[in-house]
This record gives C-alpha cells, structure tokens and sequence, in this order.
C-alpha cells in the first residue's frame, strides 16, 4: 500500500471504459490518484461524462508522480492532438518514470517517436504505421506489453492494461495479481476466494 501519486490524464473524447479498471484498483490499493489536463477546464468523456481536472499539465512533475497514465481518445488523431501529454510523456521517461498509454494513446507516443526501440502493441499494426513511424519492427501482437518504463495496449484490452500496470508498480503480489488477472480478466470464480483473503480489513 502506498500514499503515492498515479497521475491520469484527461482531454476531451477519452475513452471512460479504457481505464477503469486501472484507476480503481490503484485507489483500492492506496494509491492516489489525479487527473491532469491541458487546462483547468472540465473535459467531456466519450460517455458524455464530465471531469473537473484535479491540474494541469504544466503543473505536473515526473518527480512527484509514479505513472503517467494516457488513455485512448479520438483528439489524439487530430492536428497536434494531445501533443502536451506526448510532451509529458517524453518527460517522464527522461526521468526515468513509466508511462502506460492505451488505443489512440499509442498514436500519440507513435507520432512523438516515443515507440521508435521500443516493444509495443496498439490496435493494430496498421494503425501505428499510418503514423509513418519508425518503430513498426517493434511492433507485437498482444493485448499488453511492457518494455522497460512504457507499457502499451490495445482498445479491447483494460483488463490487461491494468495488469501491466499494477506489475509496474507493484500493487499487488504476483500470486494476488495472477489471481486479480484471473477473476476480472478470464471470469475465473476460482480466484475470488484468493483475491478475499488478501483484501484489507
């Protein structure tokens, strides 16, 4: 358990059902969590939902954060779309802390050169290509991977994203994760009893 901070970003058309998981296991487990912005202006999520940024991208240190979390969202494909948060992401993986960026994210860390010698994965490999990237020997078919600091994943794929994630950080145990993976991932009833046992009282 841990009072430290995960920061998630938000922009207009992010795509609710991509981080879900992540965002509210990481709270269940002790972690803060924070949503960062361009500006200080609510944003409208894909399901229409509102959020009142907790700050802004310029207000936000890798040094004060454990992660930097970049959903998938159609602004991405947009002219310079969410270039701050490509930006933010160079910044953290300078200082050496992770960045985990999901569907359109992976777009945007394309366009950015960010995944040029790096392993990763994304909705498809044509999709990155359209980025006219460098890094498509790097490409994998999975649902989740992680390469050192920048943990990558496809639109169908939250569940693994979010145990890449909660590795990265060491959230759970690797048999209470296996077992986390197991229950919300594969729908296995078997592991609930694990998950229970290891819940805080």
């Amino acid at each position: 358990m841990t009072d430290e901070t995960v920061h998630v970003a938000v922009y207009d058309t992010l795509a609710d059902w991509e981080v879900g998981h992540a965002t509210a296991h990481l709270r269940a487990r002790g972690f803060q969590v924070r949503t960062v912005a361009a500006t200080d202006e609510p944003v409208t999520t894909a399901g229409g939902m509102r959020i009142l940024p907790d700050m802004t991208v310029g207000e936000l240190g890798p040094e004060r954060s454990l992660m930097l979390i970049l959903p998938g969202a159609s602004s991405w494909h947009e002219p310079g779309g969410n270039a701050v948060f490509a930006e933010a992401a160079r910044r953290f993986l300078a200082a050496g802390r992770p960045v985990a960026a999901i569907c359109g994210a992976t777009f945007g860390l394309a366009v950015a050169g960010l995944l040029d010698d790096r392993e990763h994965t994304s909705g498809a490999a044509e999709y990155l290509a359209a980025t006219g990237y460098a890094g498509a020997a790097h490409y994998r078919e999975a649902a989740a991977i992680t390469d050192g600091n920048v943990i990558t994943a496809g639109p169908t794929a939250p569940v693994e994203f979010a145990r890449e994630i909660f590795a990265r950080l060491d959230a759970y145990p690797p048999e209470i994760l296996d077992a986390w993976y197991r229950l919300f991932g594969e729908s296995d009833a078997s592991a609930y009893p694990v998950l229970a046992a290891a819940a805080p009282r």
